[in-house]
């Protein structure tokens, strides 16, 4: 029996009833000696056999009670890693730790994401184990870790090894050359001929430049793994030490053994794939500037009223409640609310937006925009981590740094796969050794060390995350947010695209669509007559009419008298005149007579408008229609959906009357009108259980439930904050046309993870039997493996040119 005993603190607890009822529940599972919980503390001590039962499946019992383990996570630069088994094999080293709950690493980002129990390790522990592993960790919250750029340190240190490898590998190609037949004109110098100075160029190349690759392939084999280290430094050593055993050898036999010496095949390996690396940085470098992009938009400088005087202070010193002063032409530097001043901002950089947005007085204002032309005064309400553009970069490099379910697949071929090529390099040689060229080791050994090189499996590793990298990064610019590279996946196999009627079809806010007067009567008189009675008003009919007023720019005149009558309109004097405005019950109890050319209702209803009567001293003057009105892009978006084939469903709480006049005006055929916020998730669950795969689009807090349960949640940027926590992806604008821009993303993004994927399998099913063959010399192996490498990032970034 391996007993271990483990503290976990537990959230949720309300009394000593839950700490007990946790106990029992934890006592009666198999494999459990004994669980004590503290009320007061919050811990449980739990004592188990290892062997019976994992502490995940602890962690889950205590979650199916109701309760939660409390668990911390970190985020790490990762340096050192080579290709997908070394992502790979930290992760497994990191779940094998003591309290580590999950891991995830990026290769293509270079980063990690480590869920863990405080009470049984720390940040510093699991970087240790890290390290242990062979390569290299630090927080990416550290201050002095962000000063450094990892990655540019990086290329630039391997561009440096590559050309001092490239100039002494490149006497060693020389002399190759002069071999050939085919090349007797090409001058060699009888120097570079010579064994022991191509011993010599190839020995610092082969212990000093590939080092990284024989520490590499110690810590993986250490560990009881294998990644692309153990390839390149079995094949070119094999390759370096057979050529120093010819060598030795020439000592006794002459120099007739000189042409068999293979140097410079390990020394240009080494170089190519030096090289192959460099290129593959620099790409996936690239893969991340959406990211770049985002983080420097943000203004390094503000100004600030402070004590009477405008300072200019570092961006990051801005404090809640500050005044900052934003000129024509300057970013924003946080979020806050406009105290003066008018103007133009453009929002691109958040929304994808390309009209600036009018702002005036208590108007919201972001991060990072920027002011077109007017002087404003602003207040900061959200600073540093809080602002929208702070919480994009979060949501992108959260996207970027999960994983799709299609990776998976790439990471188990990708863990099991370096042992197998081993294998078939071992065969390979036997083969060709005892069958095909019996007794010629250098024809075994060259067909043995292509195999090993040409079957490195680096692409596999970069299919998936550069995909996701530079898709989720393309969406965010087009103001589309994925949360997960999982809802980026999911995504591409919508089917239904259900969407709420208010503040995503619609506005979200009534106005005037109609104000019919006789011919003879001034319209613009009993328009300023309507809104100034409605003034004192706050229903949203009112402030509908008193909108439609005030953008006809007429000067409202103040009410001597005001009484609201609830659930039928408002009784106003205005000019000395008597205004009824209101139902039409409320003109009959006042016996007011409606005017047979004005009494228009049934066609206004019909349309699923709100009709409202005017009375102006006791005489029916005018007729007013009110509705939510549809957005500019809504018909322009549901005709796309249609067009890729998606069945589109309008979800309301509204009459059917008004649901259907608003889904004819946009082109939907199947309404679901009269839902009470509560029952919205069960449409959902009915469209999935016909097998749809379902997607749902709303705003507000009564969408919430919904987006849950559908497939994928769509929240529009505009709603509510409740609906975006519940959503798997985020519109920053209230555009619908972006949910066709969504899908096509999705789709597109899991192409071209599939193209990836394909080309990666297909190399090195193609490439293994024709190295395996003799086909390939080693060289020429080695330059193939790092143009896939380069090629699957190339193609990855093909997203961020997405129109």
């Amino acid at each position: 029996m391996t007993e271990t005993q483990k503290e976990y603190s537990i959230t949720g607890m309300t009394c000593a009833a839950c700490a007990n009822r946790i106990e029992k529940g934890l006592q009666k599972m198999e494999g459990v000696t004994s669980a004590t919980v503290n009320y007061a503390n919050e811990k449980a001590q739990i004592r188990y056999d290892e062997k019976t039962i994992q502490s995940k499946q602890l962690e889950d019992k205590v979650r199916s009670l109701g309760y939660d383990i409390l668990n911390e996570e970190v985020d790490l630069r990762i340096q050192g890693m080579t290709c997908a088994a070394c992502s790979t094999r930290i992760e497994k080293g990191l779940i094998r730790l003591s309290g580590v709950n999950q891991a995830t690493i990026n290769l293509a980002l270079e980063t990690g994401k480590v869920s863990y129990n405080p009470n049984q390790t720390t940040p510093h522990d699991i970087v240790k184990k890290i390290q242990d592993l062979g390569y290299d960790a630090t927080f990416k919250n550290d201050a002095n870790a962000e000063a450094i750029d990892y990655k540019k340190v990086d290329i630039q240190k391997k561009t440096r090894l590559f050309w001092i490898s490239a100039i002494l590998s490149l006497p060693l190609v020389w002399a190759m050359v002069g071999h050939f037949t085919f090349t007797t004109n090409i001058y060699v110098p009888e120097i570079l001929m010579n064994p022991y100075v191509q011993w010599a160029l190839a020995t610092p190349v082969q212990f000093w430049i590939g080092w990284m690759f024989y520490k590499g392939a110690y810590y993986a084999l250490r560990n009881k793994s294998a990644n692309m280290d153990v390839l390149v430094a079995l094949g070119t050593s094999a390759a370096y030490f057979y050529s120093v055993y010819l060598v030795l050898e020439s000592l006794q036999h002459g120099e007739s053994h000189m042409l068999g010496l293979y140097f410079e095949t390990s020394a240009v390996l080494i170089t190519l794939i030096l090289l192959g690396k460099v290129f593959e940085a620099r790409a996936k470098g690239h893969s991340s500037d959406a990211i770049k992009k985002l983080m420097n938009l943000q203004p390094t400088m503000a100004l600030v009223e402070r004590d009477g005087q405008t300072l200019e202070i570092a961006a990051g010193s801005v404090q809640k409640g500050d005044i900052l002063v934003i000129k024509p032409g300057s970013s924003i530097p946080v979020d806050g609310v406009v105290l003066s001043g008018t103007s133009a901002v453009d929002e691109s950089m958040l929304t994808g937006e390309s009209l600036p947005i009018e702002k005036g007085p208590d108007s919201e204002v972001f991060a990072a925009t920027i002011n077109t032309n007017g002087v404003m005064r602003v207040t900061a309400t959200k600073i540093g981590k809080e602002t929208v553009l702070s919480s994009i970069i979060r949501v992108v490099e959260e996207a970027q740094g999960s994983k799709a379910p299609i990776q998976r697949l790439a990471d188990r071929i990708s863990g099991t796969f370096v042992p197998i090529v081993v294998g078939l390099a071992l065969i390979t040689f036997l083969v060709w050794y005892f069958i095909v060229d019996v007794g010629n080791f250098a024809a075994a050994l060259e067909s043995t060390i292509a195999v090993l090189v040409i079957a490195c499996p680096c692409a596999l590793g970069l299919a998936t995350p550069t995909s996701i990298m530079a898709g989720s990064g393309r969406s965010a610019e087009l103001g589309i947010l994925f949360k997960t590279a999982e809802s980026m996946e999911i995504t591409k196999s919508i089917d239904t695209v259900v969407l709420d009627k208010t503040g995503t079809i619609t506005k979200g806010k009534p106005a005037v669509t109609d104000f019919i007067v006789h011919k003879e009567q001034d319209s613009n008189a009993l328009i300023l007559l309507a809104a100034s009675a409605e003034n004192n008003s706050e229903h949203p009919v009112a402030y509908a009419i008193t909108s439609f007023g005030k953008n006809l720019n007429l000067f409202l005149q103040e009410s001597s008298s005001f009484e609201a009558i609830p659930g039928h309109g408002i009784k106003s004097t205005v000019d000395s005149k008597d205004v009824i405005m209101g139902t039409r019950k409320l003109l009959f109890d006042r016996n007011i007579k409606l005017d047979s050319e004005l009494d228009i209702a049934a066609a206004f209803e019909k349309d699923g408008k709100t009709v409202m009567y005017m009375a102006v001293n006791q005489v029916h003057v005018a007729t007013i229609a009110i509705a939510d009105q549809v957005k500019d892009s809504s018909k322009e978006a549901i005709s796309k959906l249609h067009h890729m084939g998606i069945h589109v469903v309008m979800l309301t709480g509204d009459q059917e009357t008004t649901a259907q006049a608003i889904a004819r005006q946009v082109g939907i055929d199947n309404v679901v009108a009269g839902v009470l916020p509560t029952k919205k998730a069960d449409v959902i669950t009915t469209l999935q259980s016909e097998g749809r795969k379902v997607a749902m689009v709303g705003d507000g807090i009564n969408d919430a439930p919904a987006l849950v349960v559908a497939d994928i949640g769509i929240a529009m940027g505009t709603g509510t904050a409740v609906a975006m926590e519940a959503a798997d992806i985020t519109l920053m604008q209230g555009d619908l046309l972006r949910i066709p821009d969504t899908l096509k993303m999705s789709r597109l993004t899991v192409r071209n993870i599939k193209q990836n994927l394909f080309w990666a399998l297909a190399y090195n099913s193609i490439g293994i039997p024709i190295a395996a063959a003799g086909l390939l010399a080693p060289w020429v192996a080695g330059a193939a493996m790092a143009f896939s490498s380069v090629s699957v990032v190339i193609n990855a970034l093909r997203l961020q040119r997405v129109k």
